[in-house]
């Protein structure tokens, strides 16, 4: 199914809820390369999304249950920087190659307890359960 409309803007009934709540860049960035991604991959939707996201990550971080511009575009993690499947974990949306004063402000402002005494690393992983917590409360589970 595409996501996006005639007009090239995102059918929001289409997108995962994150991109619901987020900005129309992030939600264009997101439906066009699916839909492109769909066309070249034969109609494999699971690695459609998987590109989407990749493409969104390049450009947003996940801030809590949303996704917000990055300051600087690039690859958000080790596994983006080498591409495709690897067998690294993603920082799933966490910025993880932004400073570390960068993502002690996000953790800041998702009320991240004893954030001060973090490494970059814990800093990452309680930004990515945050985010994950207020994901499934925006989605009410």
């Amino acid at each position: 199914m595409p996501k996006t409309n005639r007009d090239g803007s995102a059918k929001k009934s289409e997108l995962p809820s994150t991109l619901e709540r987020s900005g129309e860049k992030a939600q264009r960035t997101y439906a066009h390369t699916y839909d492109s991604a769909i066309e070249s991959y034969d109609g494999d939707e699971e690695r459609a999304q998987r590109t989407a996201f990749a493409s969104l990550k390049h450009t947003h971080e996940k801030v809590g249950d949303h996704w917000e511009p990055k300051d600087e575009p690039g690859p958000s993690d080790e596994r983006a920087e080498q591409g495709g499947r690897g067998s690294q974990p993603t920082a799933g949306g966490v910025d993880a190659n932004a400073t570390k004063e960068h993502l002690l402000d996000l953790a800041k402002r998702l009320d991240v307890k004893g954030r001060s005494r973090m490494t970059k690393a814990e800093l990452v992983e309680a930004l990515q359960k945050a985010n994950d917590k207020a994901t499934r409360e925006a989605r009410g589970n």
